[in-house]
């Protein structure tokens, strides 16, 4: 009896599981199929029976004969854009939240407070003067003006901090002992310590910065300077006619974060551990 109970409760557990999975699946799959399903039936049809590369065929020509726009070019900003910045504000990061959790100075109390409550805020009331900032110094509409105001991410300091503070101090002065510096202490040693939490962080800054939409439509206004996401928000302008290109452009978009995914899979689990303790 307790034999059945046990099985019972273990296949209620299994329906439900792929419920849930087939719940936060289902959308993606749908945007694949419709990428990749004859426009009369895109949108038309649950489940297509005619399928075409030509959404794809028409992202990478351009779009329009009369008003191709820049898809490509628009993919290869979105990633440079990312990168650079997804890389500055790991240094950034690193750095500030070694100096706060190990070096002891006046005021790093209150600075490590500052932090935290400024993550309370949300970051659109800083749009504005941080666009009169980029204008004024005369970086519209160029990389640097979708760089420098992403250069430093609060999240990551105060993740960065948390886990440098578990750092044992014995191994900060043994190194000192040792003749190291403070900068070679947080590259060969602090920084190695940090592998699992630091692909946690590395992923989420950069899933958010390559998804970033509302930033990059302030700053930048020539079609070359575009990053992917600006150019699919215009199609439901102009390009509104085309859903099936938009499904194709959404899946383009969506790559680049699988693949990171799934490289440092392993990693990221660990690293997940860690956070959650």
């Amino acid at each position: 009896m307790v034999g059945a109970n046990k099985k019972k409760t273990l296949f209620i557990r299994y329906i439900l599981s792929f419920s849930l999975l087939g719940i936060m699946v289902f959308p993606y799959l749908y945007m694949v199929i419709m990428s990749f399903a004859d426009w009369s039936q895109v949108d038309r049809k649950l489940i297509p029976t005619s399928f075409t590369l030509r959404s794809y065929e028409w992202l990478f020509v351009g779009g329009e004969v009369v008003d191709p726009k820049p898809w490509l070019r628009a993919f290869f900003n979105t990633f440079i854009v990312s990168a650079v910045s997804t890389f500055l504000m790991m240094i950034t990061g690193i750095v500030v939240a070694y100096t706060l959790a190990k070096i002891k100075f006046k005021g790093g109390k209150f600075l490590s407070n500052a932090i935290l409550f400024q993550m309370f805020f949300p970051a659109v009331i800083l749009l504005v003067p941080m666009f009169l900032m980029i204008q004024d110094i005369g970086l519209y509409d160029t990389y640097w003006a979708m760089i420098i105001p992403k250069a430093l991410s609060l999240w990551a300091v105060f993740m960065y901090t948390n886990f440098f503070r578990a750092i044992p101090d014995t191994f900060i002065e043994s190194a000192k002992l040792d003749g190291a510096s403070t900068f070679q202490i947080m590259i060969k040693i602090a920084v190695p310590m940090s592998k699992s939490i630091t692909t946690v962080i590395f992923l989420f800054l950069f899933m958010e910065r390559w998804t970033e939409l509302l930033w990059d439509m302030i700053v930048v206004r020539s079609e070359n300077m575009l990053t992917l996401n600006v150019l699919i928000s215009q199609m439901f302008g102009p390009y509104g006619g085309y859903p099936g290109p938009m499904y194709a452009a959404s899946v383009l978009l969506t790559i680049p974060i699988i693949i990171l995914f799934l490289f440092f899979a392993k990693s990221f689990k660990e690293g997940m551990q860690f956070t959650l303790k």
